[in-house]
């Protein structure tokens, strides 16, 4: 009697051995459930913690990426007392003339620095491109309060306006065009390579191997000679891409977000991607974001300043104070050492 009820407790538990499969409960079915992509996990990490990229260019204090040098000469001891001065220029340059209370930081240990700050950050480099790039990586690690010097040092003195003079111009008008922006298409996520997992350590390893790679940038030159090559982005508003024209072929991205999809016109394929604005400022930013979300991207150096500084729009833009002219160096005193 005893047997014969263990056999039909047995013939019992069958049914539900095979209801327990049919569920998914057997490790081999979990086990082909897909997990959620490395880029998705940052992506929202970056969208739920105020790291979208319109909050790297503009923080949720309202500070803007970069600050310009200030308007008096009576005003800048407090200005640099206020900040924690990473200077990321050459170590010649820096020891030729810096700002009061400037740190020599070479660009790749931006991070390690930054354990240092006890103020917000101000990253100084010669026009304010690569300054930008690394204001960029910096908040994404959670910096949100560095800012880059507006023009570098060739705003702030007089005699270290070299890389600003001697880079605007124009280069001619070869694959340059006013036709309309072409359509924006629909690609699919970037990939990327991690090891981490959670949101936050996937968005680290990713800044910290972009600045090991160090500011990532193109020239106009290049860029206009073969246009082809590149993916191309022309960071303006309609009005702007339309009045001063455009390199041939250029799309115009605006705004580039992560929380509307926008930034799903990103071709991920393409060899480079390249952005461009005015100065080459904007798109440092940009080009530093890009790169952490796993496109292979490059800043047009010196923007519409160096490839037609001469533009006839420049008067009528509404960022005709991104036009740089020599007057915008403040003549304010530097040390060496």
């Amino acid at each position: 009697m005893k047997k014969l009820s263990l056999l039909l407790i047995g013939l019992l538990l069958i049914p539900a051995l095979f209801t327990s499969c049919d569920r998914g409960d057997d490790p081999e079915d979990l086990a082909i459930i897909p997990s959620t992509p490395d880029f998705e996990v940052m992506k929202e990490y970056m969208v739920d913690n105020n790291l979208d990229i319109n909050n790297i260019l503009t923080n949720s204090a309202g500070q803007k990426f970069v600050v310009s040098s200030p308007s008096s000469a009576a005003d800048v001891d407090a200005f640099l007392d206020s900040y924690y001065i990473m200077d990321i220029r050459s170590e010649s340059a820096f020891l030729t003339a810096h700002v009061a209370g400037a740190n020599y930081v070479p660009f790749t240990d931006i991070l390690t620095e930054a354990e240092n700050a006890d103020k917000p950050i101000l990253v100084v480099c010669f026009t304010g491109q690569s300054a930008c790039y690394a204001t960029a990586l910096l908040r994404m690690y959670g910096y949100d309060d560095t800012r880059a010097l507006k023009w570098g040092m060739s705003g702030w003195d007089s005699d270290t306006t070299g890389s600003w003079n001697s880079n605007i111009g124009t280069i001619g008008t070869s694959n340059w065009s006013f036709d309309g922006a072409p359509t924006n298409v629909t690609y699919s996520d970037p990939e990327f390579v991690t090891v981490a997992s959670d949101g936050e350590s996937i968005l680290k390893e990713r800044v910290e191997a972009v600045v090991a790679a160090g500011f990532q940038s193109v020239t106009g030159s290049e860029v206009l000679s073969t246009p082809n090559s590149y993916f191309i982005n022309n960071y303006f508003d309609e009005s702007e891409y339309d009045g001063f024209g455009h390199i041939t072929g250029a799309q115009r991205i605006k705004p580039l977000l992560l929380s509307d999809g926008s930034y799903l016109s990103i071709n991920p394929d393409a060899d480079t991607v390249v952005t461009y604005c005015y100065t080459g400022q904007t798109s440092g930013v940009l080009t530093a974001v890009l790169n952490v979300l796993g496109y292979n991207a490059k800043s047009l150096t010196f923007g519409m300043n160096g490839m037609d500084h001469d533009n006839a729009y420049w008067p009528t833009s509404t960022n005709a104070g991104n036009r740089w002219l020599p007057t915008f160096s403040k003549g304010y005193p530097v040390y060496s050492n």
